[in-house]
């Protein structure tokens, strides 16, 4: 402890608070948010949902994570920088080999020289654990907003499943799965919060008892006031489902993305993919004669199939009056939905477009690879996590770590400062949703069509743009692109990846191993990582197969599934000779039996009376009983 507070006094201002949390990370039993079935899920102290994390932009943050779970565990607090310590990003595999069940870690997050606020969330980066439920809020606030509201609520959409996410991943990545058809919710979930505190249930409603205290779905509602301006963050923790947001009667205007302030942008219905966050203002009506429905309605376009049993589509409300009867106008047509055209909203803090040194291209595809499941790669390969943490690897190579095959085949280094392109590009028939750890992207382009010369459909990119739109997680629609502008100022090991977790885990990521040299001469990696990854059995030094002596020798290291090889291959050509071979034989024998090539009846009596005489010879019961003579 006293050291961790010690490295919070270097690091931090002098007038800098410490925001200090015990998390005892545990398994909460007969959870039933969506009121239709009980099931294990993750929580903390013994409670579901888990706490939301609100701090001041001035605070650091300093999270005592406890693992009684009975598998490692992480967290990650999404869109966090973190400043040069990687290590306490929580990505298994990246930054982190994991926390060891019965021990803790300290996640220290620098807040206060980050220069970040708005809204974020935080949740397990290990096994699929955000699937079963170890997912909160995070709100930052500045000491003076941009924009000025009255209130303000966080709004909470998220899938839920009701198997839990160990027996849904063994049917996903399976033989039995070849086309890859992702788990599909059981339920959507949307539940509200103010500051810290999450919104109880309608009065009269009676919920199901572990998560009683809490409003889910049509049990949850806002209160507002006539003439109040409100402030909603909406924050999507789901594993899968995009979700399309609108509220009946009132309307929107996007202030935020990402942790991003923007000029208001006023607009319809909020499109929001796994990870992203929206703030929206909404102005209360000034007649309070009725209640008015809130809709969330899931993005079924991503099934592959819809359950009976599901219904996508959420209502929630906004209650003036308790007495009051809800107006709800129904769903929307498929016409009118739509995407948020994020990359024409505008930061109001400015910052400029540099330009780009450097383009790493990345081409989604998924295909049922050699192994006979279905999997997802960037480029025609399919990321493994390495043996040894790439953080790990990054700080223990010495001069060495600016090799990048050092990192496995999926990883890109990235000098100090260089200015990145990330060219994206969806070549799957569904949308995803990008993320990238440690940093904020600009979005300085778009296409429909990524492999069209047309420049109306893939116009070049506009050098002379003066702030581009900037955020950590954007959505690529199937068949479109998008560029991502990245400055390479933070160093460490970040993962980028889709964050839809089945994708993640069919191998949809990326490392960027980013300013070895400056990385290794600022701050080094705590013994306690050192220490939970021996016990766990990983190696701590050396390339991402744990080798010292030669870092391009990566035996060991998992690889594959890999694309299967099309054409003639050399078993297939042997099956073939061997066929045409018999098919010759047989072709010759009919040809020899049709010339003649036989034997009379004459002769075909002679050899029958002769094999008879033979066995009279020899006799009965194998010989034991002879003929006379």
């Amino acid at each position: 402890m006293r050291s961790v507070l010690s490295f919070l006094a270097v690091a931090s201002p002098a007038l800098a608070a410490v925001h200090e949390v015990w998390y005892n990370i545990t398994y909460v039993e007969n959870a039933n948010p969506d009121g239709l079935a009980e099931r294990r899920v993750i929580g903390v102290n013994g409670t579901w949902p888990p706490p939301i994390l609100e701090v001041q932009s001035t605070d650091d943050v300093l999270v005592h994570a406890q693992n009684s779970l009975v598998e490692p565990m992480t967290l990650h607090h999404h869109g966090m920088f973190f400043n040069s310590t990687s290590w306490q990003d929580g990505a298994i595999g990246v930054s982190q080999c994991g926390i060891p069940v019965g021990q803790s870690w300290d996640y220290i997050i620098p807040v206060s020289t980050s220069n970040q606020s708005g809204t974020y969330w935080w949740h397990s980066h290990a096994n699929g654990q955000y699937v079963d439920g170890l997912r909160a809020p995070i709100v930052i606030h500045p000491p003076e907003e941009k924009h000025q509201y009255d209130e303000e609520f966080t709004v909470i959409l998220g899938d839920w499943y009701h198997d839990d996410h160990a027996t849904l991943i063994k049917q996903f990545i399976s033989v039995a799965n070849p086309g890859g058809a992702e788990p599909v919710p059981d339920a959507g979930l949307v539940y509200f919060a103010q500051g810290s505190k999450y919104l109880g249930p309608i009065a009269g409603t009676q919920p199901s008892p572990v998560t009683s205290a809490v409003g889910f779905n049509e049990n949850a509602t806002l209160p507002f006031q006539a003439g109040k301006t409100y402030r909603l963050r909406i924050v999507n923790t789901s594993a899968f489902a995009m979700f399309y947001f609108w509220i009946d009667g009132h309307e929107m205007r996007i202030i935020e993305a990402d942790g991003t302030d923007v000029e208001e942008s006023p607009i319809d219905l909020i499109a929001i993919a796994v990870a992203q966050r929206y703030s929206i203002l909404v102005t209360a009506r000034n007649d309070t004669s009725s209640n008015w429905a809130i809709h969330a309605n899931m993005d079924t376009d991503m099934f592959d199939t819809v359950p009976v049993t599901l219904n996508p589509n959420v209502t929630t409300s906004i209650t003036y009056d308790s007495s009051a009867s809800l107006t709800d106008l129904g769903t929307i047509g498929v016409d009118a939905l739509h995407d948020v055209p994020d990359i024409d909203l505008v930061p109001l803090d400015v910052e400029p477009m540099l330009p780009s040194t450097r383009t790493i291209q990345l081409e989604v595809t998924f295909d049922t690879l050699d192994d006979g499941t279905n999997r997802a790669m960037f480029n025609q390969q399919t990321y493994n996590m390495p043996l040894v943490p790439s953080v790990f690897s990054e700080m223990t190579l010495g001069p060495n770590a600016t090799v990048v095959e050092a990192y496995g085949p999926y990883s890109f280094v990235l000098n100090h400062l260089e200015v990145i392109d990330i060219v994206l590009q969806n070549g799957d028939a569904g949308k995803h949703p990008f993320h990238i750890h440690g940093h904020k992207f600009q979005l300085v382009q778009r296409s429909t069509d990524y492999t069209s010369d047309d420049p109306s459909l893939n116009p070049p990119i506009n050098e002379t743009q003066t702030n581009p739109m900037r955020r950590d997680t954007v959505q690529v629609p199937s068949g479109h692109g998008v560029t991502l502008r990245l400055i390479a100022d933070n160093p460490g090991a970040w993962i980028f990846h889709c964050h839809i977790e089945w994708h993640l885990e069919a191998g949809l990521a990326v490392t960027f191993i980013e300013a070895p040299v400056e990385a290794q001469a600022r701050n080094g990696i705590p013994q306690v990582a050192f220490d939970q990854c021996s016990a766990l059995g990983f190696p701590t030094a050396g390339n991402a197969a744990g080798h010292t002596d030669n870092i391009l020798n990566l035996s060991g290291l998992p690889e594959g599934p890999f694309p299967q090889i099309l054409g003639w291959r050399p078993k297939g050509i042997g099956a073939m000779a061997g066929c045409v071979l018999t098919a010759v034989i047989g072709m010759l024998t009919v040809t020899w039996y049709s010339l003649g090539g036989y034997i009379s009846e004459h002769e075909m009596e002679a050899e029958v009376r002769l094999q008879q005489e033979k066995k009279a010879k020899k006799g009965k019961f194998f010989g034991l009983i002879k003929p006379k003579a």
